[in-house]
């Protein structure tokens, strides 16, 4: 499983295939790869995130555990002003990526990169993800307590996991980390969360109300 998921560096033999989508009236061609997320096809979750998360908001927006691109990609078109950071630790995925969004005429704005090549010092406003629940949840709850903080006070989060794969108890753990979290929709046994920074309190102490 980690050889075609998550590897750092995947050694199976490349083998592009084309996955062929449609979403907001446009059909897109992304090229996918052996060793890469979702080979051959786009991934239930991210479907389901790409159609039920609202339009993004803000101009710094990060796809975190990219794949080949799709979530990246499609961020871009819809928002025209925002640079989207195409986060991945496999390099043949970050390859594809770079590769997607220049045929799609996205190159300046789609950046690849690997984790260790973004500082922390990066304030999104925005993050989605398909996140790689399979690593296990320790790993899993470690990413996320990575990435999540980047948030800006005012960004938020959308995640997909599936339910049987512990999405109720991941929204419970990021709540209980002082996350704020809802159930933004339901669809095809997925789960899409909305995760937002808790309010910071003002003078009298209490956090605004929103």
């Amino acid at each position: 499983m980690g050889e075609h998921y998550f590897a750092a560096d995947p050694q199976v033999p490349s083998q592009p295939r084309v996955v062929h989508l449609r979403l907001d009236g446009r059909d897109l061609a992304l090229t996918s790869d052996r060793g890469v997320f979702s080979y051959g096809r786009l991934d239930a979750g991210t479907g389901v995130l790409l159609r039920e998360a609202p339009p993004p908001a803000g101009d710094v927006l990060v796809d975190l555990g990219c794949g080949y691109g799709p979530v990246a990609c499609v961020l871009a078109l819809r928002r025209p002003s925002a640079t989207v950071w195409a986060v991945d630790v496999n390099p043949r995925a970050r390859a594809l990526t770079a590769a997607n969004a220049a045929a799609l005429g996205l190159a300046d704005r789609v950046r690849p990169a690997s984790p260790d090549e973004i500082g922390e010092d990066l304030q999104a406003d925005e993050i989605w993800s398909n996140p790689p629940v399979r690593i296990g949840k320790a790993a899993l709850h470690d990413l996320l307590a990575q990435w999540l903080p980047r948030l800006r006070p005012d960004g938020r989060a959308w995640l997909v996991v599936a339910r049987n794969l512990g999405s109720d108890s991941l929204a419970r753990w990021l709540a209980e980390q002082g996350w704020r979290v809802d159930r933004h929709a339901s669809a095809q046994g997925y789960r899409v969360l909305r995760v937002r920074p808790r309010p910071v309190p003002g003078p009298s102490g209490v956090p605004p109300a929103f």
